[in-house]
């Protein structure tokens, strides 16, 4: 039987010096289903989703990917066995052809058969938007389409758990707009982790949300609970939660 849960961490902690950066971090992540994770500017986010994807050592507690121990496991070896993560700042090949960019992420699998390599490339990105412009030089996209870019690397690796890190810095309205049809159109075809500040996109996106504040679990529940959560909103909403 195929685990509910794809990923779940245990006493996740991270230290540095005397500082504790996240502390004690028990997660859960729903296979199939968006999750949402947010929390005010220090809260920890990066630091805990850098020790999901295997590029922030834990200095305690366990990761669990579809119920294997993957802790202590290189960031290319987790990503080998699924988990996508996309930066908060983009990671294009600059030099290189929009086409060439998702051409090499759907390489990992695909290298040796090279027509559904094109069939898979051009798929991707007709659905994140961007093949009309496959022959662009990435480098000189905008910010905005660089972000678009590296999703559809992401998707083209066919990801069991894809971690977007901020995917909506940068995009203009019609842009997050699109996204947040993207994200839906994904719903049970991958696990998605998002990592997100603009409220819009995460209450239109999230099946789940968690909250972390000061490196630690402030709350979890679905959007209508962390929206109405006293707690939440003294920490991290305040009065923008439509915003």
């Amino acid at each position: 039987m195929v685990a509910m849960n794809i990923l779940e961490t245990k006493g996740l902690t991270k230290t540095y010096g005397g500082l504790k950066a996240n502390t004690d971090i028990d997660f859960k992540l729903t296979r199939g289903k968006v999750t949402a994770l947010i929390g005010p500017n220090g809260a920890g986010k990066s630091t805990f989703v850098g020790m999901v994807s295997g590029r922030t050592e834990a200095t305690r507690g366990s990761v669990l990917f579809e119920g294997e121990d993957i802790s202590h496991l290189p960031a290319h070896r987790r990503i080998q066995l699924g988990l996508a993560y996309t930066f908060q700042i983009t990671s294009v090949f600059r030099g290189l052809s929009v086409y060439e960019n998702v051409e090499l992420a759907a390489g990992r699998t695909l290298a040796d058969r090279p027509s559904l390599l094109k069939a898979k490339v051009n798929s991707v990105l007709e659905r994140v938007g961007i093949s009309d412009r496959s022959n662009q030089i990435s480098g000189d996209l905008s910010y905005g389409h660089q972000r678009i870019l590296e999703i559809a690397m992401g998707l083209a690796q066919d990801p069991k758990l894809f971690i977007l890190d901020e995917p909506t810095q940068g995009l203009a309205e019609t842009e997050v707009d699109a996204f947040i049809s993207l994200i839906r159109s994904l719903a049970g075809e991958t696990t998605i982790l998002l990592i997100e500040h603009n409220m819009k996109v995460v209450m239109a996106t999230a099946d789940f949300i968690t909250v972390l504040d000061q490196g630690m679990v402030l709350a979890e529940g679905s959007p209508e609970e962390i929206h109405e959560n006293a707690a939440v909103q003294s920490a991290y909403l305040g009065t923008n939660v439509d915003a």
